[in-house]
């Protein structure tokens, strides 16, 4: 469970040496240009370039040379089915575990862990009559007969979505959820058994320049602005009414250089990596489509059994102990990206 304590602002040297996994990747790219602009050393480590986590013998070199590790490796997206297991905790448990081990034996005292706003499952809901409540997952039968909104758990009532702050219960829905919340768990092990600082970033919906591809591991932006570039209208599931934050990647690596300065020794901090302005899967799609020039959005009415309805962040929590706070707006974000080079 993260820290509950106060306090002030972060701050941190002003140079320190670091070691970044998943260096090569959409979002470690962009952290990696905010580490090196903020006067940090960087050495880069990426399964890309033949550097695996879950190899403790690479480890051994870099992490004798760092200060600090932000560990941004992992196996991303919902993935396609169970056949999917075994490479998701292989890659963010186990090498996560691996990592964590390798910094002990070199006394590396310091964690940001990318984590994901995945890890709370469904969003916060509000009851007439109950007051805060935590659906459980939405029944196929509900969704085939597209009744998508979450009921009272208690009395079947409507609610309404209401922000997550990091204490709400944790509730993963999919392979991806269930091993970042596991990473969170090992990093704060770590910390109690070593004195080290754990920060766990719940970034929200990244999106941004080199995004990838459309992948089946590709977020719902990539998906939409791939389609965009191929001519094809953006498909957009359920009825576009799911709410979500959509950070912009370079806001993301602000809070990323920010979180080096967070946290308290001998414990895990989480943090929301969040614009504090919620929008629409469709509101994304038009506009998408709107600076890209069309096609325009279909509505699907399809679903995937691993989607929430609405996770909507509260990045209060962040601003007050990080110093951090979103500065690209939804309009101007999506107006770069739908244009933008993709990874």
């Amino acid at each position: 469970m993260p820290d509950r304590r106060g306090g002030g602002v972060a701050s941190y040297p002003r140079r320190v040496k670091i070691l970044l996994t998943g260096a090569a990747g959409f979002i470690g790219g962009h952290v990696s240009e905010a580490l090196h602009a903020s006067g940090h050393d960087v050495i880069g480590f990426d399964l890309r370039t033949g550097a695996d986590v879950r190899d403790g013998t690479a480890l051994e070199e870099p992490l004798g040379r760092v200060d600090a590790v932000v560990h941004q490796a992992a196996k991303v997206g919902l993935g396609v089915d169970v056949a999917d297991l075994p490479g998701y905790a292989s890659v963010n448990v186990y090498g996560t575990a691996v990592l964590l081990a390798a910094m002990a034996r070199h006394g590396v005292a310091r964690l940001v862990l990318a984590s994901s706003m995945v890890v709370y499952g469904e969003g916060a809901y509000d009851c007439a009559d109950h007051g805060r409540v935590r659906p459980g997952p939405r029944a196929a039968t509900d969704l085939d007969r597209g009744s998508f909104e979450p009921r009272c758990p208690r009395c079947d009532a409507q609610v309404v979505s209401a922000v997550v702050d990091e204490y709400a219960p944790m509730d993963p829905r999919n392979a991806y959820a269930t091993t970042k919340l596991a990473q969170e768990h090992l990093a704060a092990n770590w910390a109690r058994e070593t004195g080290g600082t754990a920060v766990a970033l719940r970034y929200h919906n990244v999106y941004g320049p080199r995004m990838p591809r459309d992948t089946p591991y590709a977020g719902v932006a990539a998906i939409f602005r791939s389609a965009l570039e191929a001519g094809r209208a953006p498909r957009v599931f359920e009825d576009g009414g799911q709410r979500r934050d959509f950070v912009h990647v370079r806001d993301v690596a602000r809070a990323t250089v920010a979180a080096l300065g967070g946290g308290k020794p001998g414990s895990l901090a989480a943090y929301n990596v969040a614009s504090g302005e919620p929008h629409t899967v469709g509101e994304m799609a038009e506009a998408l489509a709107e600076w890209r020039g069309g096609p325009a959005p279909v509505i699907t009415g399809e679903y995937r059994l691993g989607d929430v309805r609405h996770v909507v962040a509260s990045p209060e929590r962040t601003r007050r102990e990080l110093g951090f706070t979103a500065e690209i707006g939804f309009a101007e974000g999506m107006k770069e990206f739908a244009t933008a080079p993709l990874g």
